[in-house]
């Protein structure tokens, strides 16, 4: 028997997860898909937001705050991407500056440093391609950006380097009380047994409560983007966001943690998600990102997406235990800003909550550090040439757009979480996120899943599922 079960393999799972092996705890995380990070914390904006945008006194608003502090230090510790660029909330009318002012005292309220508004001169200075038409902007200097499924998927490997279990293809259908704790079974008859249970299934968070008697509404929004060719990586410094609605942030223009830039995402209710893209949707993008910016590059899209995010009724996110369940907690409704606020979030439900449950005696043989990934094109010609000689696979490029080495493939195939499909390796690599999109390297790559994982190339699936690339052999 586990002492935590945690349900969902996103940022939110990932970091209560790693949280929980700092303790003396036998734990697990309960995946439904293949892979770890397969849902909103694979297509979101990537942003560590400042926190002036939610309502004082709310959770949201608390652990933005706090989240945003922590964030530096964790990608540090994990070896992900992190970078403070800051952040720019646009006005293009009076009435929208005046609302500045009021996300100004909002975010000072919240403990928001540095925040300050901007005007037209001061605007242009910072960001040349900004529209004509702004008239002043709010700029956030704690604002930054983070690669979301890097920061997921490391957060979920170290967490399993200090012994945690990841059950992958399992979705929770069951719950059953015994008197030590619960048992949780899948679709396909597998149990685990857990003393507490952590419920942060994202989307279907509603789903997991309702296993445990609870009634919690949570609702999907999808979100398209479309991101474009690192060649534009510098057509913008900061984040730039318009005036926000009572729908969200609305649309964005930003750079990534990768030097891409990524414009998005719109706010689409949807009764059943879906994570397909539409002309509609890609379109009012583009609209939105013509007003925000002077001639944006269009012409450099190397792809769109769209990802489906969780929200409650409640408006804010729910953390709570279970009214029903005695050692269940829940994590739901966990939108934007979950990322910034994934491992403060992490780090009261752990102590304040899972504490209260069970006795958090230290772990002294945490290892609280992930190795960097090499990102072998980054490295001196010196360095180079060492790792060629420990490891000529690092001498064979597989990915061309992003000049991704067979050795980084292997690697991301056999450490935690080991990647065991075509996007699996993208995600943890790059390798096809380039501007061919895999159309020359991955065949190469089926070829490296299918010999690491001992299966036949007909079997090596782009994203799980049916989602196979080959029908089978034919001489």
């Amino acid at each position: 028997m586990f002492d935590v079960i945690v349900i969902g393999g996103g940022v939110i799972g990932g970091m209560v997860l790693r949280e929980l092996t700092k303790y003396k705890l036998n734990v697990c995380l309960l995946e439904k898909e293949n892979d770890v990070c397969m849902g909103a914390s694979k297509a979101n904006s990537g942003i560590v937001h400042a926190g002036f945008d939610a309502p004082a006194g709310s959770l949201k608003a608390k652990f933005n705050v706090l989240g945003n502090k922590m964030m530096a230090g964790v990608c540090r510790e994990l070896g992900v991407k992190y970078r403070n660029n800051g952040s720019i909330v646009a006005a293009f009318s009076e009435e929208e500056k005046e609302i500045l002012g009021e996300l100004k005292a909002r975010g000072e309220k919240n403990g928001v440093e540095g925040l300050e508004i901007i005007n037209r001169a001061r605007l242009r200075r910072e960001e040349k391609n900004i529209s004509d038409e702004a008239v002043a902007a709010l700029y956030a200097p704690s604002g930054g950006i983070v690669c979301p499924y890097e920061l997921t998927i490391a957060a979920i490997g170290n967490a399993m380097d200090n012994g945690a279990k990841l059950y992958t293809n399992f979705e929770a259908i069951s719950a059953e009380k015994t008197d030590g704790g619960y048992i949780i079974r899948s679709a396909d008859g597998k149990e685990v047994s857990g003393k507490v249970a952590v419920n942060c299934a994202g989307i279907a968070s509603g789903k997991i409560a309702a296993l445990f008697g609870d009634d919690i509404k949570v609702s999907a929004r999808k979100g398209e983007y479309i991101l474009l060719d690192r060649e534009s990586g510098d057509f913008v410094k900061h984040t730039l966001f318009f005036t926000p609605t009572k729908l969200g942030k609305g649309i964005l223009v930003t750079q990534t943690a990768d030097n891409n830039i990524l414009l998005g995402p719109t706010a689409e209710e949807e009764e059943i998600p879906d994570t397909a893209t539409s002309a509609e949707g890609l379109k009012f993008v583009q609209e939105k990102v013509r007003k925000m910016c002077k001639n944006p590059p269009l012409f450099n899209t190397i792809t769109s997406f769209a990802g489906v995010r969780a929200y409650s009724d409640r408006h804010d996110f729910i953390i709570e235990a279970s009214k029903h369940a005695e050692g269940v907690i829940h994590l739901a409704g966990i939108e934007s800003p979950g990322l910034t606020a994934s491992p403060a979030i992490a780090e009261y439900v752990v102590r304040e909550l899972a504490g209260k449950f069970l006795p958090l005696e230290n772990n002294e043989k945490f290892n609280g550090e992930r190795k960097a990934d090499y990102f072998f094109k980054n490295l001196s010609v010196g360095e180079k040439n060492e790792m060629i000689k420990r490891d000529p696979s690092y001498g064979k490029i597989v990915c061309r757009c992003e000049q991704i080495t067979e050795g980084e493939i292997l690697r991301a195939i056999r450490e935690n979480p080991p990647a065991c499909d075509i996007d699996g390796v993208k995600r943890r690599t790059r390798a096809g996120m380039g501007r061919c999109q895999g159309g020359f390297c991955q065949p190469h790559v089926a070829e490296l899943v299918a010999k690491e994982r001992g299966i036949p190339l007909d079997f090596v699936t782009k994203c799980g599922g049916d989602s196979y690339l080959l029908s089978g052999v034919t001489k």
